[in-house]
């Protein structure tokens, strides 16, 4: 069982990293034409849409980031000879069908974080206003959506990857908020 969810993370792991990023990526000043708000600073019912915090520079850092990794991972995952994608239900990746897996993920990640700050802004919750267990697994959620269809993975792996992201979520942003790149423990 623990290897299983090892395996789940491993899987994962480039959405966790991409899911990371925006606060390092802005903190270092890296893309900072593009920390634009995605919603252009428009509102609906006199509510932003998604807010200023949600930029360009985050969507597109994890996209690339994501993107990038999935096939890094995978060429990783063969020349060390693991077998955790066999493991949850899916076969050999080629490199071809792991940028396609890293972009729709990517796409997911962004889509699940995007929709779940629309939904706060709706709710009147101020960004940093915790909304749990959302803001800890909104991006499992949209990863779900675009990459499901796809590969048809087992409903066990993403209940185990939803329970498993909850608590690295809390963990990872607790240190982020220690180390001064997020405002908001959860």
């Amino acid at each position: 069982m623990i290897y299983y969810l090892l395996s789940c993370v491993y899987f994962f792991g480039p959405a966790y990293l991409a899911n990371a990023a925006p606060p390092l990526v802005a903190k270092l000043k890296i893309l900072n034409s593009l920390g634009r708000p995605v919603d252009n600073n428009k509102t609906l019912n006199n509510k932003p849409i998604l807010g200023d915090h949600k930029t360009w520079r985050g969507v597109i850092s994890e996209i690339i980031i994501c993107t990038t990794l999935m096939p890094v991972l995978v060429w990783l995952h063969g020349f060390l000879g693991l077998d955790h994608y066999s493991t949850i239900g899916l076969g050999p990746i080629s490199q071809e069908k792991a940028i396609l897996i890293g972009f729709l993920m990517s796409i997911g990640i962004v889509f699940g974080d995007l929709f779940f700050a629309f939904i706060k802004r709706r709710l009147d919750l101020k960004p940093g206003t915790k909304f749990a267990p959302f803001d800890q697994i909104n991006y499992v959620i949209g990863a779900f959506i675009f990459i499901q269809p796809f590969l048809k993975l087992e409903l066990k792996f993403w209940f185990w990857l939803i329970v498993l992201t909850f608590f690295i979520h809390v963990l990872f942003n607790r240190a982020g908020y220690n180390m001064g790149l997020h405002n908001a423990k959860w």
